[in-house]
């Protein structure tokens, strides 16, 4: 049935006029006993109004009545009917057409042959024909209400998709909220504690060396807690609400993070200050990255940071050295250089990462001047 509707709804509209016309022109030339001039212009006229039904269905309903004067059974007029069945919603409006109808088609014609023909069978043709207009009507009416029916189905999936897409955001606002639970409860109570004991390893220390382990410990701590509760706050957030953020890392910040990396690190370069707010946070992420992967897996390394410009682009090169001690077994999953080829690729620009010749290790971001 489907297919069948399928096929039907491929055959162009205005083929389905011409053929229509075609077919009630046919039928008023076979079934017609009206051959007067009058009675063959209104039948003209009906047929060829047939084109119009679509958009004047009851203006093009009346203008075919007459020609079920004519005709024991006239196509025309039953077509109007069904057009104007699936379009109207006004159930006297066509119960009155269907009257018309059955008046027009019953109605002995000429009226003078009234006599002859007799109230019992005018009587008989009039149910007769009240029965024949009802049947269009009942199936414009069946596609309309299928029509309806099937709008309603698509609604309701769009009111059940909303439903599934609320109640997942339901489930993620609470992960969420268990996981800053969990961030605030033991990640930022540890870091807490790593932070305490380096500032009392910092006083404790005779060595200064030790001191300035500990002091960029306490430092790196201080930090990361920092960055937690900005991280608890924003997870906490409720859906669609503003949530107020703690200032955003930019170029003028990787003096700081430089110096307090942990590493012999050294800046150099500078960049122009027409650096987009979200580039610059991408080159400020990249070398925070950069550093933490040297001081992780190339203990004793020296690292050199380096701001540059080529035309329409800018970037950041950090460079490190080879080891001079072994690392320590911390655990990595990559995690961060996929965060920050995601980043560059959200900003339209590369990042390039592999060993160097001389078995140190290189980080290279490149992305537009204007990037946001």
């Amino acid at each position: 049935m489907s297919r069948a509707r399928a096929l039907w709804e491929r055959v162009p509209v205005p083929v389905v006029d011409i053929a229509l016309v075609a077919v009630a022109a046919g039928d008023v030339w076979l079934t017609t006993w009206d051959h007067r001039r009058l009675g063959v212009t209104l039948a003209t006229l009906g047929c060829a109004a047939l084109v119009f039904r679509r958009r004047f269905p009851l203006g093009v309903f009346l203008l075919t009545l007459p020609i079920a004067l004519t005709q024991p059974l006239a196509l025309a007029p039953l077509v109007t009917l069904f057009t104007l069945a699936e379009r109207s919603r006004s159930r006297p409006l066509l119960a009155g057409c269907v009257a018309l109808t059955a008046v027009a088609s019953s109605a002995p014609w000429p009226l003078a042959s009234f006599a002859e023909v007799g109230r019992t069978m005018t009587l008989i043709d009039f149910v007769y024909s009240l029965a024949t207009a009802a049947a269009p009507v009942l199936f414009g009416q069946l596609l309309q209400t299928h029509r309806d029916l099937a709008r309603r189905l698509e609604e309701i999936e769009e009111a059940r998709e909303h439903e599934r897409a609320l109640h997942a955001q339901a489930v993620l606002a609470r992960e969420r909220a268990q996981l800053a639970r969990e961030m605030h409860d033991v990640v930022s109570h540890q870091v807490s504690l790593i932070a305490v004991q380096a500032g009392a390893m910092q006083i404790a220390a005779q060595d200064a060396n030790a001191k300035e382990a500990a002091r960029t410990i306490r430092s790196l701590s201080v930090t990361t807690l920092d960055e937690l509760r900005t991280m608890v706050t924003l997870l906490r957030a409720s859906g669609g609400q503003a949530s107020e953020l703690t200032p955003q890392p930019t170029l003028a910040d990787l003096h700081r993070l430089v110096e307090s990396s942990g590493t012999h690190a050294q800046l150099n370069g500078e960049l122009p200050p027409t650096v987009g707010t979200p580039a610059q946070r991408a080159l400020y992420r990249t070398v925070q990255e950069a550093l933490t992967n040297v001081r992780k897996h190339a203990p004793g390394a020296t690292a050199d940071v380096e701001l540059w410009q080529d035309g329409d682009h800018v970037g950041v090169t950090v460079t490190n050295t080879p080891p001079t001690r072994p690392s320590l077994a911390l655990p990595g999953s990559q995690h961060g250089l996929v965060g920050l080829r995601e980043r560059a690729d959200i900003l339209h620009g590369t990042l390039e990462t592999g060993p160097t010749t001389e078995g140190g290790y290189r980080v290279r971001l490149r992305i537009p001047l204007s990037a946001d």
